[in-house]
């Protein structure tokens, strides 16, 4: 990459750092997006999917079409780092690296609009609300696959504790699949010298999170992966009241689809045992999002090669991470592979999703590289 190149992406993923933007919400970013297109002089079609953005290079007479994708959005996450270019945006924050995504989806374009060796069509994916907000789905719905007839589609993700510019490519299963739990226990509130007269959802949401930890140790098989984590607990307002109702918010995940049969049963039968054993209605409400993310082998070697070509160390030794990635929508309708991009050393509050997080900039070429490669790669494979 040339060193201006880079120089610029680097400005233009710290101007997306400072100005963040929660799922939904993301209408700077994609202005910020098409006005970068447009000094690119890249077709581009705004407004798919919500804030979505598809830009389309074609060269050439080849018919092969490969779409390459990035996500814009950020985090309700008050930022740590003490950056020149922190978040200016109370409360909100890249704490995930969306803003080098999208910066090294720039720099793809940038590059293969000047490289002449190929011929096909790259359509480049901007793609707002990963954050649990469905926005591959939107995009998916509003027929993106249908206006832009992309045969394959590649994506990556940053990754923190991964030698800086390493690229991890797995066989198979990448991130997990998963769902959000909410569970409501509604008893009946009263004083709390006189419990006798109440019904205590505090007291039945203690015993229904130890219950539920046996779901995963004791019904799923042991061979299988598996994450049922209960992480918000809301409740009372009164020390010396017993509340009258309690909310309990967690994520469900798992790396084979038929693990979710066995557990969302499960979750419904302990809702109701508890339910009788301490005389409150507890509703389970359970909403599957993402599907696990799984590279298919032909475009998995494509990403290999793409490696090679960018003289990235490649590994293929990492298990798959429980986290989950959106992506899997379209892998649901397109061969793919998604990859990791290491982001370097782990730090202490530096990790995804953590407040002191950072992407790091010495990675835009690799990053961008390898993108603008496996693009290259899968079309002269047609």
């Amino acid at each position: 990459m040339p060193p201006e190149l880079h120089q610029k992406l680097t400005a233009w993923r710290q101007h997306l750092h400072a100005h963040p933007e929660l799922s939904l919400q993301e209408k700077a970013t994609a202005a910020f997006v098409q006005e970068r297109l447009t000094e690119l002089g890249i077709p581009f079609e705004a407004g798919i999917g919500g804030h979505g953005i598809v830009a389309t290079l074609t060269r050439g007479s080849a018919e092969g079409r490969v779409g390459l994708r990035a996500d814009m959005d950020a985090l309700p996450i008050t930022e740590d780092t003490g950056l020149a270019y922190a978040s200016k945006n109370p409360g909100v924050m890249h704490a995930c690296g969306h803003d080098g995504h999208t910066a090294s989806l720039l720099g793809a374009a940038a590059l293969l609009a000047a490289d002449t060796s190929w011929s096909g069509t790259v359509d480049f994916i901007f793609q707002p609300a990963e954050e649990g907000f469905g926005g591959s789905r939107a995009m998916v719905a509003a027929g993106l696959f249908e206006r832009f007839p992309m045969e394959r589609v590649f994506g990556f993700h940053n990754w923190p504790g991964l030698e800086a510019g390493s690229i991890a490519v797995h066989d198979g299963v990448v991130m997990a699949s998963g769902g959000r739990v909410t569970i409501t226990i509604e008893g009946h509130a009263g004083h709390a010298g006189m419990p006798h007269l109440t019904r205590d959802p505090i007291m039945a949401a203690g015993h229904l999170i130890v219950a539920m930890q046996s779901i995963v140790s004791r019904s799923v098989d042991p061979l299988d992966t598996a994450v049922l984590s209960l992480s918000a607990i809301e409740g009372g307002t009164a020390a010396n009241q017993i509340a009258g109702k309690v909310v309990i918010r967690g994520t469900l995940r798992y790396h084979r689809n038929g693990v979710k049969d066995i557990i969302i049963p499960r979750i419904s039968d302990i809702c109701a045992g508890v339910a009788t054993s301490f005389g409150v209605k507890v509703t389970p409400d359970i909403v599957m999002g993402v599907g696990v993310v799984i590279n298919t082998p032909e475009e998995a070697g494509f990403a290999r090669m793409a490696a090679d070509k960018v003289k990235a160390p490649v590994r293929r030794d990492l298990a798959p991470s429980m986290a989950g990635e959106d992506f899997a929508h379209y892998l649901q309708q397109r061969p793919g592979a998604f990859v990791w991009i290491g982001n370097g050393p782990l730090r202490d509050g530096a990790e995804l999703h953590g407040p002191r997080y950072d992407f790091n900039d010495a990675i835009l070429p690799v990053a961008s590289g390898w993108m603008a490669e496996v693009a290259k790669t899968a079309l002269s494979a047609n």
